[in-house]
Order: C-alpha cells, then structure tokens, then sequence
C-alpha cells in the first residue's frame, strides 16, 4: 500500500451565508460529508475555509486519494481547483483525523500577518508557506467541533441541548400550566 498526501486550493462559487454554529452553512455540509467519506476511506486531513477560499489537505492510500480527488473536482461549490502539492509519504501525520476544520482563528491572521498577505488566498501560496499552512490544520486544537473560534471574543462553554429555545420555552410553560392544574385539582379535593 502506497501512501501520499495532496493538498489543493479552491475558490467558493456560492456566496457565503450567515454563519450557523460558527461554520458557514456549506462549508459545514460539505465537512459532514467529507468526514462520512473520508472515514469510509481511511483518509485523513485537514480543512481551511476563509476569504471564500479552501485549502484542503488529504494524506491516505493512493487509489484512495485519487479518487476522492475526483469527487471533489466535479464538486460544483468551488472552481479553480489548483493542486498545491502531491507526492508519497512514509506514514501519515493526520493519524485521528477523517477531516480537520480549522474555522478563523488568530493562527491562521498571524500565519497571513507574518507573510505580508492581506487575505487568505492559497492559490498564490509558496511550498513553504503550503507547509506551514499544513502544520497549521495539524496543530490547530480546534478538534471536530463546528465553531467559530474568533480569539478576541471567548464565550462562555455551554453543554449542548437537544431542544431549541423555543421546543425549551414550550416545555417549561406545559410543565408550569400541568404543576398549576394539579395545585388547583388537588385544592378541590
């Protein structure tokens, strides 16, 4: 089995939407079907979407790669598809990850800061700065989460509800009208 990484660039052909759950509605569908696909594959990688932009890193069996590659070439949401690197590799780095996201962090502005870029456009990156941007998915401690992690606003950690505040409100106001009934039913006895 012949491993290798590849790793390309794209342009976004939707408009991007407001942000749901700190991803952008298409960009979180399209993480959800990755992951499916990906694990099914045995690939791993990373993504980074910003600027309407994508830089995608995949590592895994070649035959794999390639046809995963595939899929995402006729894939409609983006165009401009330039491969940024594609070659063999010993072992994968990406060991637990069927695929990363790395929503915008202060990272990824130091990362552009640092190289003089006014936005991020992976298109026009060099190897070393593909590199780096690599590196950069791979350190991210971002993990699976579908976030928004915008470092100079921190919110405060919530356990994750099943309900909608609405279906909440909905439930609390029966639970209080069902309490005041059986308060009144009771007083008639």
């Amino acid at each position: 089995m012949s491993l290798i990484r590849l790793a390309y660039a794209s342009e976004a052909t939707f408009d991007a939407q407001p942000v749901e759950k700190g991803v952008e509605p298409h960009v979180a569908r399209i993480l959800l079907t990755s992951r499916k696909n990906n694990a099914r594959a045995n690939l791993v990688g990373g993504l980074y979407y910003g600027n309407n932009r994508f830089f995608q890193y995949l590592e895994g069996e070649e035959n794999e790669v390639r046809k995963t590659f595939g899929r995402i070439k006729e894939d409609d949401r983006h165009r401009n598809i330039m491969t940024l690197i594609e070659e063999p590799i010993e072992a994968r780095t990406f060991s637990d990850w069927s695929m990363k996201y790395v929503p915008l962090s202060a990272d990824v502005r130091r990362f552009l800061e640092r190289h003089g870029l006014d936005s991020f456009n992976p298109q026009a990156f060099s190897s070393e700065q593909c590199e780096e941007m690599i590196q950069l998915i791979r350190d991210s401690k971002q993990g699976q989460k579908l976030v928004n992690h915008d470092e100079t606003v921190t919110a405060p950690s919530r356990k994750p509800s099943g309900f909608s505040p609405a279906l909440r409100f909905g439930l609390i106001a029966a639970a209080v009208c069902l309490v005041g009934a059986l308060i009144y039913a009771g007083s008639l006895l």
